[in-house]
């Protein structure tokens, strides 16, 4: 789970690639880097990530069974909302708890 803001968006064969920089990390299970790369798998525009757009987001490590393949996956449904100061002192708080 962190904060991010949308610098650039790409589509590549069928699936979106978003260029974000990494505000603020709230649960982290794998380390990020200031810079990433999410991976939408589809190129519908779903969810609806804006360039300059400041986003909470829960996202996952995808790493194929070759290793070949590590990234960032928002997965179809996963949670993507717009960030809001209340937003980010929700989730400390969850983070707390969980």
């Amino acid at each position: 789970v962190f904060h991010g803001r949308i610098l650039a968006r790409r589509s590549v064969g069928r699936e979106t690639r978003y260029e974000v920089e990494v505000k603020a990390r709230y649960r982290q299970r794998f380390p990020l880097v200031s810079r990433e790369y999410l991976w939408v798998p589809s190129t519908c525009g779903c969810p609806a990530l804006s360039e300059g757009g400041e986003y909470l987001l829960m996202a996952r490590r995808h790493v194929n069974h070759e290793h070949t393949l590590n990234r960032i996956l928002l997965q179809d449904g996963g949670y993507a909302r717009a960030w809001t100061p209340r937003e980010a002192r929700l989730v400390r708080e969850a983070a707390r708890h969980c």
